[in-house]
């Protein structure tokens, strides 16, 4: 990192010429100023530091060493002092919290160095090079650090500490004594603990540092995280292939180390004097002879002995040195071959909540526990959008190539097909959905929705704008698209796998990073969906679930300072205590999904057995557990009891039992507090006069099964004309044949206004219908035909904000508007 070049000029001159110092990996050298000041144009030196801080060797280092924070180079004129010549330009860079001398040197100073070189080089061409004179306010020059000066003094707060080792690299490396289990380390405040992670370092300050790799004295290194079993892997027995293989890296090994007599199996790379600069040719060669093997530098800095080596390269070629798998707390049920986690997802780990506390989810289908689950706190949030941020902020997320984006979502989508039976299976135990359904559309549709949205990850961009405000018209106003940074996200139970895929599908796309709360009673798809998550090489921090109540994970994401954009979608009154939380904590965009008192208008002259078909999935449908039901039909009066008659008749065929029976029709709704709510609407309709045609019964069964429900006879004044039941509860109002202006004021007399149908034939009535109903979507001659490209959303108090199509990507990006005169 420290060695430098200047532009062409000869070697050599005068033994008594004025001599200039330069320092290069392993030499020094004596430059005289007549060879510097030779060319025509003068000379010019690339420096990794903002001068006049950092003069000297090992600029990256001591950057990092003082904890600077910003990085740079400089190219400068050379002169006869040590980096003190006038100043050609000067780029600078943020310096990461993760940041490393490789890190810095390969995102910034090198590529862009190499950019530089070739402006300066424009520049001085073109006679516009300035020659800034450096100042000595603020000079600084430090040396080559050597092992002897090395040392971490750990009696110093945890930031400090961090710098002086990641700034000391591998080369010569910050080093310590340490000795027994605990690790005593020597000067620091309390002993280091190792973990599965890495070793861990406490600061003066109380605070924590993760240090990776550790090497020992014989300059072997290993995984921080392997300390105490380093020496427990057994060797493996090579095939004659791989014997072979190795005899062919023993030659490789010969050919970088030509001062090694021979390449013995204890021979050591780095005692035999190779240097960094062998280390990439080592792994460049290697991979070139044998294709296909993921060797990288570090590997050879953790086997350093030929022997060692070949166990590591072989055991890569098996592969055997695979990451460890995702730790997950499984949870068997039935005797079914169905793996649930079952605790929160943070950071790409699946972990107990920080109070220890879970709760029993429960079967719907006979009232049994399924398992327990974590119970998250408010403490498990603010973790998980911490994680969240750092991901959005530092990651990789925020820095990949939207199709790179794209190609994760599909490899996800891909996980989500291939493990559908099991996610439909674990969709129907939780929330009762026949399992049927749940394989076509509650997990069907989730698929197809991240499928979707994939595809435009890489097609988000904003627009070109002629402005007129300026003469002569050189300007150019464009827009960007950007993503908002953390979203929360809030689902509901009636379709626990399909919510989340809708709203975090778009948000993904856009570009940011997300804390999901499910419902609290519907939580493992949304668990499962974790883990597929994680195994799609979605990186940590950018998905996080917690599973909890509504009351604490709910509304301390609405409160959350950090997060920036909650979609929510649930009851009415909730979205209005959310959107009013959302406002006063720190005004984050809001999207909602609520209520609905969905109409459906059926006329005389519909097809009549394509409305009975389709009358009865507008409201028993997912049990009526379902957003956009159709809460009330409005039926022309001449077709009215012909119409009841048809829908009770097939009713009596409809079976109901065990969501997982294929044959079952009709499951069990999603918890034991709905459907007692179901029941008491039921009393309510009889009470006020409504004639009860079908069902409004509990099935006599074990589990929470009702019976699909008919009302007629239902006045506009009643209760059960005005509100949702959210259940399989058909309301029925006559309407006088012809009176169309007379139920479209019937129809739109609500608050609600989330999803809306016609039956007709005639289509200058469909359309004269459909462009007065006062809701987000209208089905003419169907019902629930939802889309992932059509946008979702509804109007009045069922809500703002769209999901699914094009407008859901529009929900979790901000535009900015950049003008520039040129």
């Amino acid at each position: 990192m420290t060695g430098r070049r200047c532009s062409s000029s000869p070697a050599g001159g005068s033994r008594g010429s004025p001599s200039r110092r330069w320092w290069m990996p392993t030499r020094r050298w004596f430059i005289p100023m007549n060879i510097i000041d030779n060319p025509r144009h003068g000379s010019i030196i690339y420096h990794p530091s903002l001068l006049p801080l950092h003069r000297g060797a090992s600029a990256i280092n001591w950057t990092l060493i003082h904890g600077d924070k910003k990085a740079g180079f400089t190219v400068f004129w050379a002169d006869d002092g040590l980096d003190t010549g006038p100043i050609l330009l000067q780029r600078e860079c943020a310096v990461e919290p993760t940041d490393t001398v490789d890190t810095l040197y390969n995102r910034f100073l090198f590529p862009e160095g190499i950019k530089a070189m070739v402006e300066s080089v424009q520049l001085i061409a073109d006679g516009k090079a300035p020659r800034v004179p450096q100042t000595e306010e603020g000079a600084s020059y430090e040396g080559i650090q050597k092992k002897s000066n090395a040392k971490v003094n750990l009696a110093q707060p945890a930031e400090a500490v961090h710098n002086w080792i990641r700034g000391h690299d591998k080369v010569p490396g910050a080093w310590t004594v340490i000795d027994g289990q605990p690790l005593e380390i020597a000067g620091a405040p309390q002993p280091g603990l190792v973990t599965k992670n890495g070793l861990v370092l406490y600061g003066t300050d109380g605070k924590a540092l993760l240090v990776k790799n550790l090497q020992f004295d014989d300059g072997k290194m290993i995984p921080a995280s392997k300390y105490f079993s380093s020496g427990e892997s057994s060797s493996l027995e090579l095939t004659a292939d791989e014997e072979k293989m190795a005899e062919e890296i023993r030659d490789i090994w010969k050919g970088i180390l030509s001062n090694v007599p021979a390449v013995e199996d204890t021979t050591d790379f780095f005692k035999s004097g190779a240097a960094s600069m062998d280390v990439v040719r080592l792994v460049e060669e290697v991979k070139q002879k044998c294709a296909g093997v993921q060797l990288q530098n570090e590997d050879v800095y953790m086997a350093t002995t030929f022997q060692d080596f070949i166990q590591m390269f072989v055991r890569k070629l098996r592969g055997e040195d695979q990451e460890e798998e995702l730790v997950i707390d499984y949870v068997k049920v039935n005797n079914m071959t169905v793996k649930m986690p079952t605790q929160c997802f943070i950071n790409g780990k699946f972990e107990d909540a920080e109070n220890g506390k879970s709760y029993e989810t429960i079967n719907p289908t006979d009232g049994s526990v399924i398992c327990k689950v974590s119970y998250a706190s408010v403490g498990d949030v603010d973790r998980a959008v911490a994680a969240a941020k750092e991901a959005y902020d530092n990651g990789p997320w925020g820095k990949m190539n939207p199709r790179d984006r794209g190609s994760l979502l599909y490899k996800l989508a891909d996980l989500m097909e291939e493990h559908q039976e099991e996610l439909a299976t674990i969709e129907s135990m939780d929330s009762g959905a026949v399992y049927t359904l749940a394989l076509k559309t509650h997990v069907g549709m989730s698929i197809q929705t991240f499928r979707y949205f994939a595809g435009w990850c890489d097609k988000i961009h904003g627009k070109t704008i002629p402005i007129n405000q300026a003469r002569p018209n050189r300007n150019l106003t464009f827009t960007k698209r950007e993503p908002l940074g953390v979203c929360a996200i809030i689902i509901p139970w009636n379709y626990p796998l399909m919510m989340l895929a809708w709203k975090s599908a778009a948000c993904l796309a856009a570009g940011n990073t997300l804390v999901l709360k499910p419902a609290q009673v519907t939580p493992l798809t949304a668990l499962k969906f974790a883990e597929l998550s994680a195994k799609a090489g979605i990186p940590k921090g950018v998905i996080n679930i917690l599973p909890g109540s509504g009351g604490m994970v709910g509304q301390r994401l609405c409160d959350h300072p950090d997060i920036r954009k909650l979609g929510f979608t649930g009851s009415t009154p909730i979205g209005k205590q959310i959107m009013k939380s959302c406002a006063l904590s720190n005004l984050k965009k809001v999207s909602l999904e609520l209520g609905g008192k969905s109409p459906l208008i059926i006329f005389s002259d519909c097809d009549m057995d394509k409305a009975v078909r389709m009358g009865m999935s507008s409201v028993y449908f997912n049990k009526g557990e379902n957003c956009i039901a159709a809460g009330r039909l409005f039926v022309e009066e001449s077709i009215h009891d012909e119409f009841i008659s048809r829908v009770v008749e097939e009713l009596k065929k409809m079976k109901i039992g065990d969501p997982l029976d294929r044959s079952t029709d009709h499951g069990p709704q999603n918890h034991k507090a709905h459907m007692d709510k179901l029941l008491e609407y039921c009393e309510v309709g009889l009470k006020e006069g409504a004639t009860l045609v079908y069902g409004g019964k509990q099935v006599d069964m074990p589990g929470f099964f009702m019976e699909p429900t008919v009302f007629t006879d239902v006045e506009d004044h009643m209760f059960i004309a005005k509100e949702e039941s959210f259940g399989p509860v058909m309301v029925v109002s006559k309407f006088k044949d012809g009176d169309v202006d007379g139920v479209l004021q019937r129809a739109n007399a609500t608050e609600y206004g989330l999803a809306s149908g016609v039956f007709t034939r005639d289509i200058n009535k469909a359309m004269y219908v459909s462009e007065r109903l006062e809701a987000g979507t209208v089905f003419i001659n169907t019902y629930n035909k939802t889309d992932v490209a059509s946008p979702f959303g509804g109007f009045k108090q069922s809500g703002f904000g769209k999901d699914l199509g094009e407008d859901a990507l529009l929900e979790y990006l901000k535009t900015k508007a950049v003008t520039v005169e040129y």
